[in-house]
Order: C-alpha cells, then sequence, then structure tokens
C-alpha cells in the first residue's frame, strides 16, 4: 500500500492522463499551455495513502485485533506465541505481516550503488528527473520507466542478459 500497488497505480494513472494529454491535438482538442506539476500529484498520492492507511488501521480496531509494531517471531513455546521486542504474544491466531525491504548492495560490491535509489525512493522524489536509468525488467521497473518517460525523463531501461 505505502510503497508499491497504490501509489505506483496513481503514477500510472497520472502517466496515462499525460498520454491523453498529448494525443488530444489529434482529436481536435486545443491543449496548449498544459503543464504538469510533480509536487501536486506527489502531495495528493502521498495524503491518499496516508488516508488508506487510516481506514485500514481503523477497521482492524473496529474487529478488536491488537496491532503490535515490531520485530517479531515465532518461539518454541507449545501454544502459538510470538516474541516482539521482548515480550511475548500468545493467541489462537497469529498473523505476521512481514512486509519487505529492498537489498541495496555496497559499493564494494557494485561500484556506484549508493548513487541509485530502489523502487521506494521513486516514491521520495521531490522532482521529476531529467534523465532517468531503471535497472532490471520485471514490470515494476518496466512500470516506473514507462511513467518517468511518459512526463518527459530521458529515460533509459537497463537488462541484465547471460552469456552462454
Amino acid at each position: 500500500v505505502n510503497v508499491g500497488c497504490v501509489p505506483k497505480k496513481v503514477m500510472w494513472n497520472m502517466a496515462v492522463h499525460a498520454e491523453f494529454v498529448h494525443d488530444h491535438a489529434d482529436y481536435g482538442f486545443e491543449t496548449a499551455g498544459v503543464k504538469f506539476n510533480w509536487r501536486t500529484i506527489k502531495e495528493k498520492r502521498d495524503a491518499y495513502v496516508r488516508r488508506l492507511n487510516d481506514i485500514y488501521e481503523n477497521n482492524v480496531k473496529k474487529a478488536h485485533i491488537d496491532i503490535i509494531r515490531g520485530y517479531g517471531k515465532f518461539t518454541a513455546d507449545p501454544e502459538p506465541t510470538i516474541e516482539v521486542n521482548g515480550k511475548k504474544y500468545t493467541a489462537p491466531h497469529i498473523l505476521i505481516a512481514t512486509g519487505g525491504r529492498p537489498a541495496v548492495p555496497s559499493d564494494s560490491e557494485i561500484p556506484g550503488a549508493s548513487l541509485g535509489m530502489t523502487s521506494d525512493g521513486f516514491f521520495d522524489l521531490e522532482e521529476l528527473p531529467r534523465r532517468s536509468v531503471v535497472v532490471g525488467a520485471g514490470y515494476i521497473a518496466v512500470e516506473m520507466v514507462g511513467i518517468l518517460s511518459t512526463l518527459g525523463s530521458k529515460s533509459s531501461l537497463l537488462i541484465r542478459h547471460d552469456k552462454v
């Protein structure tokens, strides 16, 4: 919800609108003077994600479900038990929402790695980059490079190719 599906869909839809504006003249619409403001979409997208987070959390609370934030692990106790930040919790049903973090290589592993960002960093961008390089060929990479290039960032997509 925070740095994946929802904000990416907002950005993808925004890029679709940019494409429509680009094609309007072909359908007889005069679109001179149309401008795009990255900061506006970022603020509105981030507010939308915060609102969804609040809705989800309120729904969980209404269902009388406890939210325990921290790093958890199952224990060897006979009853279903987890330990979070040194405290044990036992319940008939336990859900650990793992989330995830990308692995970022060090500069010693890949020279210049610290100059890049993960796909999570895309949502932190304060302005549209003039130039961008997206590494990878998964659907997220392809969507990100499509969004960036549609908005005017001179974009390249790097795809690894193993040789036999």
